[in-house]
């Protein structure tokens, strides 16, 4: 994800850290999800700098 494009994207998100830590950084989880639809791969097979 561009930089440009989480400008556009980040003040959309609530704050990090409020929903009892289940988020790590939104950043990272929704690259996670784009990196996932985009390859194919199943969840399970995404790579570890996307968390558990």
């Amino acid at each position: 994800m561009t930089d440009a494009a989480w400008a556009v994207i980040e003040p959309l998100l609530p704050p990090a850290g409020r929903a009892r830590g289940r988020w790590r950084d939104h950043r990272q989880v929704l690259e996670g999800i784009v990196f996932k639809f985009r390859t194919g791969v199943p969840w399970r097979d995404l790579p570890e700098r996307f968390g558990p």
